[in-house]
C-alpha cells in the first residue's frame, strides 16, 4: 500500500469511528453539540457553530466544508467520496432538510452558497459541478442532475455509452417549487421562480418565471407584459 492509499485508508477509518459513535446520539441527549465538537477533526472544513441532527450520513469527510450556522437534518447524505478533487462546499446559514441526497462522483464541486434552502428529498447529484447561489430555495422533491447519458449507439448497452457532464448554475434568489427537474448544462437566471413539477432543459433569462414539463418562460418579474416566446 502506498502512501496515498494508506492516507486514504485513514481518513475512512476515522471518519467511520466519528460517525459510527456520535452519528446516531439523539438530539435531547446532547448529540448535536457533541457531533459540533468532535466532526471538525475529519471535515476539510467546518465553522462553528453547525447544527447536525442525528441519523446524518457522510462519506469522504475530507473533501467537504461546512460554514457557520449550517443545519443538517435526520436523513440527510452527502457523499465527496471517490476523487481527490472533490468537493462539496456548504455556505454559512445553508439549511438542508429530512432525507437530502448530495453525491458526487468523480472530479465534482458541489457548492451551495449563503442562507440557500434545501427541502425534504431532494437530490443534487454530479459528477458535473452544481452551483446553488445565495438564498435559494429549493423544495421537496426536487432533482438536480449535472450528468446525461448518452444513447447514440442502440446496439450497445446505454450504461456503457458513457455520460455527458456541462454542469449546472442556479443563480442568487431562485426558487423551484415542488419537484422540479433542473438537467444537465442549464443556468436558471438570478431571482427566477420555477413552477411545481417543471423539468428545466434549457437556460432560464433572470427574473423569469418559468412553468412545465419541458419548461417554457410564461412571465418576467421585472416586467408587466407576458413574454411571448417561440422556444
Amino acid at each position: 500500500m502506498n502512501n496515498k492509499q494508506y492516507s486514504s485508508t485513514w481518513q475512512r477509518l476515522q471518519e467511520l469511528l466519528v460517525v459510527t459513535l456520535l452519528g446516531d446520539i439523539p438530539t435531547i441527549a446532547l448529540g448535536p453539540k457533541l457531533r459540533n465538537l468532535v466532526y471538525r477533526i475529519i471535515f476539510a472544513q467546518m465553522s462553528s457553530p453547525v447544527y447536525i441532527q442525528n441519523g446524518v450520513e457522510f462519506m469522504g469527510t475530507d473533501c467537504i466544508e461546512m460554514g457557520k450556522g449550517v443545519y443538517l437534518f435526520k436523513g440527510v447524505r452527502i457523499d465527496a467520496k471517490g476523487h481527490p478533487n472533490n468537493r462539496v462546499h456548504l455556505g454559512n446559514g445553508v439549511a438542508i432538510e429530512r432525507n437530502v441526497d448530495i453525491g458526487c462522483m468523480e472530479d465534482t464541486y458541489i457548492q451551495i452558497s449563503e442562507e440557500a434552502f434545501i427541502g425534504p428529498d431532494v437530490c443534487i447529484a454530479g459528477p458535473g459541478n452544481i452551483k446553488i447561489g445565495k438564498r435559494c430555495m429549493i423544495a421537496a422533491h426536487s432533482g438536480i442532475y449535472a450528468n446525461h447519458h448518452n444513447f447514440t449507439d442502440p446496439l450497445k448497452p446505454i450504461k456503457y455509452q458513457g455520460v455527458t457532464r456541462k454542469g449546472i448554475v442556479i443563480e442568487d434568489d431562485c426558487w423551484l417549487g415542488h419537484g422540479v427537474t433542473v438537467l444537465d448544462g442549464v443556468t436558471i437566471g438570478q431571482g427566477s421562480v420555477i413552477g411545481a413539477g417543471a423539468v428545466v432543459n434549457k437556460d432560464i433569462p433572470p427574473f423569469s418565471i418559468a412553468v412545465g414539463a419541458p419548461v417554457r418562460i410564461v412571465k418576467s418579474r421585472i416586467a408587466k407584459d407576458l413574454v411571448t416566446s417561440a422556444d
